[in-house]
């Protein structure tokens, strides 16, 4: 069981890796491990399978899958990983972007099945999408750095963003996109009304002669379905005279009509009553019946007098209905749709008669967006400039302090290209930058993807973050828009090549990232392994003849001091190894 925080050390992250759930994965048969925010170290001899379980968590991520991982005798490899999050999530946004449905307010659950023969699943809360979906969702969720997983650190985008972020220009940034959105809207209108003149013209004239056509028809919402009442008795007038001439008669004119037989039935009542007083409430009703047969039987009189043949107004009706079905054959399913759409014609066909002048506006507009634009852009691109310097500076100092001393670092600034309207930049500005090293002193800068090794780039990336950190919370607004928590991060390969000071220097810097988001690594390195706030050992064992990976939480601070006295001295352990292992815990403590 992995323990939560203390009250006083929780934080508060946008999102959280929260459960990994591996079922027969090479040497993983089933395994179920739960995460909390803070530093989590993964250590265990080497070979015990540390890496086995990022690369399965890069396979929940998207990554390449390889029937070859499904262990021996099993019918498929099912990894799932859980992300869970306190306050508003990140992933809302994208899963309404790419349309997959349903309540993912606090979690949100990514399955890869893998089956024999090369098959692949992958499932977004058991909704099955494409990998390149779910490496969009990754991207918000987690960053993993080592064996070659760095793509986002080669993004182009990302690499502004992080000096966006370091910063604290997100607000600039959100402006300028505004203002590039504003302005290609324009483009389009404008390109909408300058298409070909033929065009417009053809279209004038067939919206005037459908607006006409709706208009002289003069239409009455309801129109339709009174027509047809009125052509139901016209067309039926004999049936109908007769009905109505016998229900008057039974109803007043007979000699024993209802009207009379209730008059006579009321005297009746009213002589009973003057011995009996139990039916007396219910004259009133009597009367109430009489006086409903008597307003029926005039309105039928009435109803009488107004019905003639009259052929002449049948037709006008049944021509007037014809010319109805006729507009909604052609317009739309219902007399409301054809109003509707005379309504749009005339809108439409204003909008193409008034071109020109709007033209003319648009125009006028397009001028003034364009020139808010590229003063908005170059404010942003002068801050950017101002804040590439002071990066390059306070990232070279995090390299030195990481074993990376002689590694040069800068950020080159290049123009963006033209966007589909011709002017230059897009909607985060006028710049593209590219982030690049030399590792070695004499060596040209070049981009990150084409020199740096998996351990350095995760050192690298580790500076920046660290740095993004200070620039962040040293630029920091209450309340500000456009203010992000960067998601997970899981380093493989950040103690590659270092020790002894260097290690230290990288445990502090995780451990400081850790404070703002959640950080997972896999370490060698005591030295590391000391600033933990949850350690995990993997290990390998024989089972039934089979090779089987087993993660085992140290909870105690006796068996993380003996952990690291494992990754002191290998086998042979004394007490003052145990002693170092403990003071070292100590120190990592202080870092709290």
């Amino acid at each position: 069981m992995t323990p939560t925080l203390p009250a006083s050390k929780r934080r508060l992250f946008v999102s959280m890796l929260h459960e990994l759930h591996i079922q027969n994965y090479a040497v993983i048969e089933a395994l179920a491990l739960e995460f909390r925010p803070g530093l989590t170290l993964l250590s265990g001899e080497t070979g015990s399978g540390k890496s086995i379980l990022v690369d399965a968590l890069g396979l929940a991520l998207g990554g390449r899958a390889s029937p070859d991982v499904i262990r021996t005798g099993a019918d498929r490899t099912t990894i799932t990983a859980v992300f869970r999050v306190e306050g508003k999530p990140p992933w809302k946004s994208r899963l309404q972007e790419l349309e997959l449905s349903g309540d993912a307010e606090s979690e949100i659950i990514l399955r890869r099945e893998i089956h024999p023969g090369g098959r692949s699943r992958l499932l977004v809360n058991d909704q099955p999408v494409t990998l390149a979906t779910a490496k969009v969702l990754a991207r918000v969720l987690v960053e993993v750095h080592g064996q070659g997983e760095h793509v986002l650190l080669f993004s182009r985008e990302a690499q502004l963003d992080l000096l966006d972020q370091f910063a604290g220009l997100e607000e600039p940034v959100e402006q300028v996109g505004e203002l590039f959105r504003r302005r290609r809207e324009l483009e389009r209108e404008m390109e909408a009304l300058s298409g070909d003149e033929q065009d417009r013209l053809r279209a004038i004239d067939l919206l005037s002669f459908q607006a006409r056509e709706i208009e002289q028809a003069r239409l009455e919402p309801g129109e339709d379905a009174r027509l047809e009442d009125e052509k139901r008795v016209l067309a039926n007038l004999e049936k109908v005279r007769t009905a109505a001439a016998n229900a008057f008669t039974q109803l007043y004119e007979d000699e024993g009509s209802a009207c009379a037989r209730l008059g006579l039935a009321d005297r009746a009542i009213e002589e009973l009553c003057r011995y009996d007083a139990g039916p007396e409430p219910y004259r009133e009703q009597l009367a109430a019946a009489k006086a409903t047969i008597d307003d029926l039987a005039l309105f039928l009189r009435d109803y009488l007098d107004g019905l003639e043949a009259n052929p002449r107004r049948l037709e006008e009706v049944e021509d007037r209905l014809a010319l109805i079905d006729r507009l909604k054959r052609k317009y739309g399913h219902s007399l409301q749709e054809v109003l509707d759409y005379g309504e749009h014609a005339r809108l439409k066909l204003a909008t193409l008669e008034r071109a020109d002048e709007r033209r003319d506006q648009i125009r006028g507009d397009l001028e003034a967006a364009m020139v808010e634009y590229q003063r908005a852009a170059r404010v942003l691109s002068d801050a950017r400039r101002n804040a590439a310097g002071r990066i390059e500076k306070l990232v070279r100092e995090e390299l030195a302090q990481l074993g990376m001393e002689k590694t040069r670092f800068e950020v080159h600034f290049a123009a963006s290209p033209s966007d589909p309207g011709g002017e230059r930049g897009g909607a985060k500005g006028i710049d593209e930058i590219e982030l690049r090293i030399s590792p070695n002193p004499g060596e040209e800068s070049r981009p990150l993807e084409k020199i740096a090794s998996g351990g350095e780039l995760s050192r690298l990336m580790l500076s920046l973050r660290t740095v993004v950190g200070k620039g962040r919370m040293a630029s920091a607004i209450p309340g500000r828009r456009g203010e992000r928590t960067p998601p997970a991060f899981v380093f493989d390969e950040v103690d590659a090549g270092i020790g002894g000071r260097v290690a230290e220097c990288v445990g502090q810097r995780l451990k400081r990232l850790a404070r703002e988001t959640q950080v997972l690594c896999v370490t060698h390195l005591p030295q590391i392994a000391c600033f933990a706030d949850h350690h995990y050992y993997v290990e390998k064992s024989e089972r039934d003849g089979r090779t089987i990976a087993t993660v085992t939480y140290l909870e105690t601070q006796k068996e993380r001091a003996a952990e690291l006295a494992r990754m002191l001295s290998g086998s042979q352990i004394t007490d003052a190894v145990l002693k170092h292992a403990a003071a070292m815990l100590k120190l990592g403590a202080s870092n709290n």
